[in-house]
Protein backbone atom coordinates (compact mmCIF):
# COMPACT_ATOMS: atom_id res chain seq x y z
CA UNK A 1 0.00 0.00 0.00
CA UNK A 2 1.28 3.46 -0.92
CA UNK A 3 1.52 5.84 2.02
CA UNK A 4 -0.14 9.23 1.63
CA UNK A 5 0.99 12.58 3.04
CA UNK A 6 -0.77 15.94 3.14
CA UNK A 7 1.20 18.98 1.97
CA UNK A 8 -0.39 22.43 1.77
CA UNK A 9 -3.80 21.44 0.53
CA UNK A 10 -2.88 18.31 -1.43
CA UNK A 11 -2.82 14.61 -0.65
CA UNK A 12 0.36 13.27 -2.25
CA UNK A 13 2.31 9.98 -2.28
CA UNK A 14 4.53 9.91 0.79
CA UNK A 15 7.72 9.38 -1.22
CA UNK A 16 6.96 12.49 -3.30
CA UNK A 17 6.09 14.78 -0.39
CA UNK A 18 8.29 17.84 0.09
CA UNK A 19 8.32 21.48 1.17
CA UNK A 20 9.94 24.58 -0.32
CA UNK A 21 13.58 25.22 0.58
CA UNK A 22 12.59 28.59 2.06
CA UNK A 23 9.87 27.19 4.28
CA UNK A 24 10.53 28.91 7.60
CA UNK A 25 10.16 25.63 9.44
CA UNK A 26 13.10 24.24 7.50
CA UNK A 27 15.28 27.34 7.90
CA UNK A 28 14.29 28.70 11.32
CA UNK A 29 12.28 25.96 13.08
CA UNK A 30 9.54 28.61 12.93
CA UNK A 31 6.56 26.38 13.49
CA UNK A 32 4.57 24.13 15.80
CA UNK A 33 3.36 20.55 15.75
CA UNK A 34 1.10 17.98 17.35
CA UNK A 35 1.31 14.20 17.58
CA UNK A 36 -2.12 12.61 17.99
CA UNK A 37 -2.77 8.93 18.57
CA UNK A 38 -5.69 7.18 16.91
CA UNK A 39 -7.36 3.83 17.49
CA UNK A 40 -10.21 2.22 15.56
CA UNK A 41 -9.56 5.08 13.10
CA UNK A 42 -10.61 7.60 15.78
CA UNK A 43 -8.31 10.33 17.07
CA UNK A 44 -7.69 10.11 20.83
CA UNK A 45 -7.93 13.18 23.11
CA UNK A 46 -8.51 15.29 19.98
CA UNK A 47 -10.08 18.24 21.80
CA UNK A 48 -7.03 18.70 24.01
CA UNK A 49 -4.64 18.54 21.06
CA UNK A 50 -6.67 21.10 19.12
CA UNK A 51 -6.72 23.48 22.09
CA UNK A 52 -2.95 23.17 22.52
CA UNK A 53 -2.34 23.64 18.78
CA UNK A 54 -4.42 26.82 18.83
CA UNK A 55 -2.46 28.09 21.83
CA UNK A 56 0.92 27.31 20.26
CA UNK A 57 -0.07 29.11 17.05
CA UNK A 58 -1.27 32.09 19.05
CA UNK A 59 1.89 32.33 21.15
CA UNK A 60 4.05 32.38 17.99
CA UNK A 61 1.60 34.58 16.09
CA UNK A 62 1.26 32.07 13.26
CA UNK A 63 -2.03 32.17 11.37
CA UNK A 64 -4.37 29.21 11.60
CA UNK A 65 -3.95 27.15 8.38
CA UNK A 66 -7.56 25.90 8.32
CA UNK A 67 -10.70 26.36 10.42
CA UNK A 68 -10.81 23.75 13.19
CA UNK A 69 -13.59 21.66 11.62
CA UNK A 70 -11.83 21.62 8.24
CA UNK A 71 -8.59 20.57 9.94
CA UNK A 72 -10.37 17.70 11.67
CA UNK A 73 -11.83 16.54 8.35
CA UNK A 74 -8.38 16.52 6.74
CA UNK A 75 -6.98 14.50 9.64
CA UNK A 76 -9.80 11.96 9.33
CA UNK A 77 -9.20 11.73 5.58
CA UNK A 78 -5.49 11.14 6.17
CA UNK A 79 -6.31 8.13 8.33
CA UNK A 80 -8.82 6.85 5.77
CA UNK A 81 -6.49 7.22 2.79
CA UNK A 82 -3.66 5.43 4.58
CA UNK A 83 -6.03 2.61 5.58
CA UNK A 84 -4.82 2.50 9.16
CA UNK A 85 -6.96 1.71 12.17
CA UNK A 86 -4.37 2.64 14.81
CA UNK A 87 -1.19 4.70 14.92
CA UNK A 88 -0.18 8.33 15.22
CA UNK A 89 -0.86 11.41 13.13
CA UNK A 90 1.87 14.05 12.89
CA UNK A 91 0.68 17.58 12.09
CA UNK A 92 3.02 20.55 11.52
CA UNK A 93 2.25 24.19 10.86
CA UNK A 94 4.98 26.69 9.95
CA UNK A 95 4.87 30.40 9.25
CA UNK A 96 5.13 29.56 5.57
CA UNK A 97 7.46 30.20 2.65
CA UNK A 98 9.22 33.55 2.43
CA UNK A 99 12.56 35.13 1.55
CA UNK A 100 15.04 34.25 4.28
CA UNK A 101 14.85 36.99 6.92
CA UNK A 102 14.57 36.48 10.65
CA UNK A 103 11.74 39.00 11.00
CA UNK A 104 8.22 37.83 10.21
CA UNK A 105 7.30 37.88 6.51
CA UNK A 106 4.37 40.02 5.33
CA UNK A 107 1.04 39.12 6.94
CA UNK A 108 -0.28 37.87 3.59
CA UNK A 109 2.14 34.90 3.65
CA UNK A 110 0.02 31.74 4.12
CA UNK A 111 1.09 29.26 6.78
CA UNK A 112 2.30 25.85 5.63
CA UNK A 113 0.52 22.70 6.81
CA UNK A 114 1.81 19.14 6.47
CA UNK A 115 0.60 15.84 7.91
CA UNK A 116 1.72 12.23 7.99
CA UNK A 117 0.35 9.13 9.66
CA UNK A 118 2.05 5.88 10.56
CA UNK A 119 1.75 2.87 12.77
CA UNK A 120 3.56 3.07 16.07
CA UNK A 121 4.83 0.46 18.45
CA UNK A 122 4.29 1.56 22.02
CA UNK A 123 6.11 0.14 25.03
CA UNK A 124 6.49 -3.62 24.97
CA UNK A 125 4.69 -5.87 27.41
CA UNK A 126 8.03 -6.39 29.16
CA UNK A 127 8.54 -2.63 29.60
CA UNK A 128 5.06 -2.25 31.03
CA UNK A 129 5.46 -5.21 33.37
CA UNK A 130 9.03 -4.53 34.49
CA UNK A 131 9.39 -0.76 34.05
CA UNK A 132 12.06 1.26 32.28
CA UNK A 133 15.12 3.31 33.21
CA UNK A 134 15.81 7.00 32.68
CA UNK A 135 18.97 9.08 32.84
CA UNK A 136 19.24 12.74 33.78
CA UNK A 137 20.69 15.52 31.62
CA UNK A 138 20.92 19.31 32.03
CA UNK A 139 17.89 21.15 30.67
CA UNK A 140 19.36 23.33 27.91
CA UNK A 141 16.15 24.32 26.15
CA UNK A 142 14.76 27.79 25.52
CA UNK A 143 12.44 29.36 28.10
CA UNK A 144 9.15 28.76 26.28
CA UNK A 145 8.94 25.00 26.13
CA UNK A 146 5.23 25.32 26.93
CA UNK A 147 4.86 26.06 23.20
CA UNK A 148 4.94 22.86 21.15
CA UNK A 149 7.56 24.22 18.79
CA UNK A 150 9.44 22.20 16.19
CA UNK A 151 12.71 23.61 17.61
CA UNK A 152 13.66 20.34 19.31
CA UNK A 153 17.45 20.04 19.02
CA UNK A 154 18.05 19.94 22.83
CA UNK A 155 15.37 17.23 23.08
CA UNK A 156 17.07 15.28 20.28
CA UNK A 157 20.41 15.43 22.08
CA UNK A 158 18.79 14.38 25.37
CA UNK A 159 17.04 11.42 23.74
CA UNK A 160 20.28 10.36 22.08
CA UNK A 161 22.04 10.51 25.47
CA UNK A 162 19.40 8.13 26.81
CA UNK A 163 19.84 5.77 23.87
CA UNK A 164 23.63 5.82 24.26
CA UNK A 165 23.22 4.78 27.90
CA UNK A 166 20.58 2.17 27.02
CA UNK A 167 17.85 4.02 28.87
CA UNK A 168 14.32 4.58 27.66
CA UNK A 169 14.21 8.31 28.35
CA UNK A 170 16.19 11.30 29.60
CA UNK A 171 14.77 13.51 32.35
CA UNK A 172 15.97 17.10 32.21
CA UNK A 173 17.29 18.91 35.28
CA UNK A 174 17.03 22.69 35.62
CA UNK A 175 19.52 25.04 37.26
CA UNK A 176 17.89 24.52 40.66
CA UNK A 177 18.39 20.75 40.55
CA UNK A 178 14.72 20.07 39.81
CA UNK A 179 13.28 17.74 37.20
CA UNK A 180 11.42 19.57 34.45
CA UNK A 181 10.31 16.76 32.13
CA UNK A 182 11.56 14.11 29.72
CA UNK A 183 12.81 14.71 26.20
CA UNK A 184 9.39 13.65 24.90
CA UNK A 185 7.44 12.81 28.07
CA UNK A 186 6.19 14.30 31.32
CA UNK A 187 7.73 13.13 34.61
CA UNK A 188 5.92 11.95 37.76
CA UNK A 189 6.87 10.53 41.15
CA UNK A 190 5.05 9.07 44.14
CA UNK A 191 6.65 9.85 47.48
CA UNK A 192 6.98 7.31 50.28
CA UNK A 193 4.15 9.18 52.00
CA UNK A 194 1.90 8.45 49.00
CA UNK A 195 1.90 11.92 47.44
CA UNK A 196 1.64 11.92 43.62
CA UNK A 197 3.74 14.77 42.22
CA UNK A 198 4.27 16.21 38.76
CA UNK A 199 5.76 19.55 37.83
CA UNK A 200 3.23 22.36 37.56
CA UNK A 201 2.42 23.62 34.06
CA UNK A 202 4.48 26.77 33.60
CA UNK A 203 6.76 27.89 30.76
CA UNK A 204 9.25 25.25 32.00
CA UNK A 205 7.33 22.23 30.67
CA UNK A 206 5.07 21.23 27.82
CA UNK A 207 1.62 20.61 29.23
CA UNK A 208 1.13 17.10 27.83
CA UNK A 209 -2.33 16.03 26.75
CA UNK A 210 -1.83 12.64 28.40
CA UNK A 211 -0.53 14.53 31.45
CA UNK A 212 -3.84 16.41 31.64
CA UNK A 213 -5.81 13.19 31.28
CA UNK A 214 -3.84 11.54 34.10
CA UNK A 215 -4.33 14.57 36.34
CA UNK A 216 -8.07 14.23 35.84
CA UNK A 217 -8.04 10.48 36.46
CA UNK A 218 -5.88 10.89 39.58
CA UNK A 219 -8.36 13.42 40.91
CA UNK A 220 -11.28 11.08 40.22
CA UNK A 221 -9.41 8.30 42.03
CA UNK A 222 -8.93 10.51 45.10
CA UNK A 223 -5.15 10.34 45.01
CA UNK A 224 -3.10 12.82 47.03
CA UNK A 225 -1.98 14.94 44.08
CA UNK A 226 0.36 17.95 43.99
CA UNK A 227 1.64 19.93 41.00
CA UNK A 228 5.02 21.35 41.97
CA UNK A 229 8.73 21.09 41.11
CA UNK A 230 10.53 18.09 42.56
CA UNK A 231 14.27 17.59 42.78
CA UNK A 232 16.47 14.93 41.26
CA UNK A 233 17.25 13.78 44.81
CA UNK A 234 13.55 13.56 45.66
CA UNK A 235 12.92 11.53 42.51
CA UNK A 236 15.67 9.05 43.36
CA UNK A 237 14.23 8.65 46.87
CA UNK A 238 10.64 8.19 45.65
CA UNK A 239 8.52 5.11 46.18
CA UNK A 240 7.47 5.16 42.53
CA UNK A 241 8.20 7.08 39.34
CA UNK A 242 6.59 7.03 35.93
CA UNK A 243 6.35 9.01 32.71
CA UNK A 244 3.42 9.90 30.47
CA UNK A 245 3.06 10.64 26.77
CA UNK A 246 0.78 10.08 23.79
CA UNK A 247 2.58 6.92 22.73
CA UNK A 248 3.69 5.58 26.15
CA UNK A 249 0.49 6.35 28.10
CA UNK A 250 1.65 5.69 31.68
CA UNK A 251 4.99 3.88 31.83
CA UNK A 252 6.67 2.95 35.14
CA UNK A 253 10.23 4.14 35.76
CA UNK A 254 12.21 1.77 37.99
CA UNK A 255 15.72 3.26 37.67
CA UNK A 256 17.05 6.82 37.51
CA UNK A 257 20.75 7.12 36.65
CA UNK A 258 21.13 3.48 37.67
CA UNK A 259 19.54 4.05 41.09
CA UNK A 260 16.66 1.71 41.89
CA UNK A 261 13.33 3.42 42.60
CA UNK A 262 11.35 1.90 45.44
CA UNK A 263 11.60 -1.88 45.25
CA UNK A 264 12.70 -1.74 41.62
CA UNK A 265 9.31 -2.80 40.25
CA UNK A 266 6.29 -0.88 38.86
CA UNK A 267 4.25 0.41 41.77
CA UNK A 268 0.51 0.31 42.43
CA UNK A 269 -0.16 3.96 41.53
CA UNK A 270 1.40 3.76 38.08
CA UNK A 271 -0.35 0.44 37.37
CA UNK A 272 -3.67 1.84 38.53
CA UNK A 273 -3.38 4.98 36.42
CA UNK A 274 -2.32 3.08 33.31
CA UNK A 275 -5.37 0.85 33.64
CA UNK A 276 -7.62 3.87 34.20
CA UNK A 277 -6.24 5.60 31.10
CA UNK A 278 -6.74 2.46 29.01
CA UNK A 279 -10.37 2.41 30.20
CA UNK A 280 -10.75 6.10 29.30
CA UNK A 281 -9.46 5.50 25.78
CA UNK A 282 -11.84 2.58 25.30
CA UNK A 283 -14.69 4.80 26.45
CA UNK A 284 -13.72 7.47 23.90
CA UNK A 285 -13.69 4.90 21.10
CA UNK A 286 -17.09 3.56 22.15
CA UNK A 287 -18.56 7.10 22.20
CA UNK A 288 -17.21 7.71 18.67
CA UNK A 289 -18.69 4.41 17.48
CA UNK A 290 -22.13 5.27 18.84
CA UNK A 291 -22.08 8.63 16.99
CA UNK A 292 -20.99 7.06 13.70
Amino acid sequence: MTRVAYVNGRFVPFNEAGVHIEDRGYQFADGVYEVIAFANSRLIDLAGHMIRLERSLGELRIRRPLPPRSLELVMAEMIRRNRLSSGILYLQVTRGVARRDQAFPPQATPPALVMTVRTVHGPSDVMIAEGVSVVTVPDQRWKRVDIKSIALLPNVLAKQEARAKRAFEAWMIDGMGNVTEGSSTNAWIVTKAGELITRNATNAILNGITRLAILSLAGEAGLDLTERPFSQVEATDAAEAFLTSTTSWVLPVVKIDGNRIGDGRPGPVSRRLRAAYADAIRAQIERHARRA
